[in-house]
Parts: C-alpha cells; structure tokens; sequence
C-alpha cells in the first residue's frame, strides 16, 4: 500500500522542487499544503490519513493531545536537529519515529545583517519614497563604523554576526549567561561585564540565544529601558526571549530609534496584530532560515529520512 505525506507550510510551493523526490515516488505520495493551520483541530482534520509529515522547524507544534489524534502518523520530519515543540515521549509511546535534517547557520547570520543595515539607513523608508515620488533623502543614517555593537549570546550565529560587525570597523561585545573571557577572546570580542552594561552601552542589540528557561523573556521593560533613545534591537532568534508588549511600548513611544524583528510570539502574525503596525519596526515574516540553499538541505534529506525509515533503518533520529 502506498504511503501519504504531508509537507507542512510549504508556502512557496518548492518542497516538491528543490529535492528529488524520485528515490521514494514509487511507494510515498508527497502532498504540500500553502496554508497554515493555527489550531490543533484543524491540524488534526488535515493530517487524519496520513503516515509520513514533514514539518519546517518549530512552527508546529506536535504535543501528545495531537500525537494521540493522528492515528496512522509513522514518521515525523523535522527540518534542523532540534526541536523543542514535539513530545518526543508522546511520540514513541504511539510508535512515531522523529527525524532531522541538516541546517546551517548562514541564512539567519545575513538576515541579521540585513535587518540591522536596513534600519541604520532607512532603506525601506528611503525606497518607499523614492518609487512613490516622495521626498528626495528624508533620513539621516546611522553609522555602523565606531559605534558598539552588542550580542546577547556567541554560538554558531553569535560569533559569525560577531565577525562581520568587526569588518564593518564596529567594537563588538557579547553577554550571555555561560560565555567566557577565554572565548569572547578566542572569537574576538569584548565580554561585557553584565547584561545591563551591554545593553545600556550598545548602539545595535542584536539576540542570539536559544530559548529556554533562563532566556525566557530575558529583555523585558527593565532591560529595553536601559537601551540608548538612539539604539536599534535586532532579533532573528525567538520571539519569547523579548518581552513583545514591552518592545511595542518601546517603539511606540520612541525610546529606541528602532527594531528588526523576524520572530514573533504567533506566527504566521495575524492581520490585526500590533507589530504589523508598529513604528520604528523592520520587520519579516521569519525569514531567517528561509534560502534556497537551506530548503534544498532540508527537503533532500527529508527525503533521505523517508527513504531510510522506508527500508527500516531509519537516519538523523531526534528525541
């Protein structure tokens, strides 16, 4: 019999063609679905009939109420080696094999870049006005040479972002909970005494932590006052670690010169959500693993992993 699977959130419609599918046609039909589904019923609804799912990182949730639902589910394919948003418990007590893929880190590192130059020069501000015959320069932009860059965090994408900072000629440094003075050095930067001293020192914030308990929330009304008026937040990491009521307030009021956001606390936002309105934001639509080169990745080695778990030897298990 042959088997179903559904690739979720497939909103460009490429899963299909950016990965040869060949390998595993003659025994698996691949359907893609555009549209998202935000609640566990409608989840439930859609996947009832198939066996094999192919989710995009943790933009959906998997927990044991929806596990339980999905009775003919076999194979769960999440893109990246991580995922905090599927009950790995839940899934092997219903017989449901988890699986990864490779991902690197280079798209979120250049749309961090991407995000922080667009605010420092008004970019969208200053093409808007252009293409709709408004003011010639209307913006003064801020300069990245001379001016303190500071990371919350000196992982894999901390320490790249860290690396173009200092090309730019910007003095750059970091604070996370872990982080050493040996590392800091290693990599090249400055530690900063404490998480206060960087925030209230830096021109651009930009958030590289994972999220979890200790992060959770880390930069909320306390630690977004202690921002420059002149200062710039950048934050392609987790909406959660930025409290979004307080950095709305901020840019509201105009306590920060602005923010470039590619996370969000509901995504995808709805269309009467406050951050699609906000002043002072840059904003995308979580934009930060989304290349060619990282969809080719995950879709050829999704269908690595259904191929492997096909003829019972299954690869790049999670939980």
């Amino acid at each position: 019999m042959r088997l179903r699977c559904a690739v979720l959130d497939d909103f460009q419609q490429v899963a299909t063609e950016l990965a040869d599918w060949s390998p595993v046609a003659d025994r698996v039909d691949a359907v893609s679905f555009a549209e998202h589904f935000d609640t566990e019923d409608a989840l439930a609804s859609a996947l009832h009939d198939f066996d094999i799912v192919v989710t995009l990182r943790e933009r959906v949730a998997f927990p044991a109420s929806l596990l339980a639902r999905l009775p003919r589910l076999k194979l769960l394919v999440a893109s990246g080696m991580r995922n905090s948003v599927i009950d790995y418990a839940a899934a092997e007590a219903h017989g449901v094999t988890v699986c990864g893929t490779a991902s690197t880190s280079t798209p979120p590192v250049e749309l961090t870049w991407a995000l922080l130059l667009g605010l420092a020069r008004g970019i969208v501000e200053e093409s808007n006005s252009l293409r709709s015959g408004g003011p010639w320069q209307q913006t003064v932009g801020a300069d990245l040479h001379g001016r303190r860059l500071g990371l919350l965090g000196l992982g894999r994408i901390g320490s790249r972002v860290a690396r173009v900072g200092t090309a730019f000629g910007m003095h750059v440094s970091a604070w996370s909970q872990n982080l050493t003075k040996e590392y800091a050095d290693e990599v090249g930067v400055e530690l900063a005494a404490s998480k206060e001293e960087l925030l209230a020192g830096s021109d651009y914030v930009s958030v590289h932590l994972a999220l979890g308990e200790r992060t959770r929330g880390l930069l909320g009304p306390a630690e977004l006052a202690l921002l420059k008026p002149t200062a710039y937040l950048i934050n392609t990491s987790r909406a959660a670690i930025v409290d979004q009521d307080a950095l709305l307030a901020a840019l509201h009021e105009g306590r920060i010169a602005g923010a470039g956001i590619d996370v969000f606390d509901i995504e995808p936002l709805p269309a009467d959500h406050p951050m699609r309105t906000a002043p002072r934001l840059l904003a995308t639509p979580h934009l930060g693993y989304v290349s060619r080169a990282n969809y080719e990745t995950y879709y050829r080695e999704a269908v690595e992993d259904i191929r492997a778990f096909l003829d019972g030897a299954p690869v790049r298990r999670l939980g």
